[in-house]
């Protein structure tokens, strides 16, 4: 991998709140985040990228999965990635609105590498997207675009 890699790679938003989806977006381009981002507006969507991984396009960066979604639960989509050989090296941060000890304990359990609650406020918002950018598109080093299971 080069040092750029990162830089490229997108990252994956599982939301279906229009709202948050604008919201996120927005965050991101306020914080200049050069990654490129894809949207999963369900569960459903977002397990379908399983096949286009397997097809052999590039793994995201990171993904941001809320929990509360139609058609496939965020926990669900959480499981089936980390039981997937290629899915379960992606980094995964729960971004969602849930704060619930049980919801935390699951995602954990299931496999999250982090738990955000999304603030309500734009400006807390903003400094929780450029957390992420820091860290998940700068400073962690994720493993190769085409990652493969080392089993």
């Amino acid at each position: 991998m080069t040092s750029t890699e990162p830089l490229r790679r997108a990252i994956l938003l599982v939301e279906d709140n229009p709202v948050d989806l604008d919201l996120t977006r927005r965050a991101f381009a306020r914080s200049q985040l050069t990654n490129p981002l894809e949207v999963a507006r369900d569960g459903a969507e977002a397990l379908d990228w399983l096949a286009r991984w397997d097809a052999g396009q590039p793994l995201p960066l990171v993904v941001l999965l809320d929990l509360k979604l139609p058609k496939v639960d965020g926990l669900e989509v959480l499981r089936r990635y980390r039981a997937h050989a290629l899915a379960r090296s992606v980094p995964i941060v729960v971004l969602t609105s849930s704060s619930e000890d049980r919801d935390i304990a699951r995602a954990y359990a299931d496999g999250a590498n982090s738990y955000i609650v999304k603030p309500v406020d734009f400006d807390k918002f903003l400094e929780v997207t450029a957390q992420i950018k820091l860290y998940w598109c700068l400073l962690n080093q994720p493993p190769s675009a085409h990652a493969s299971d080392p089993a």
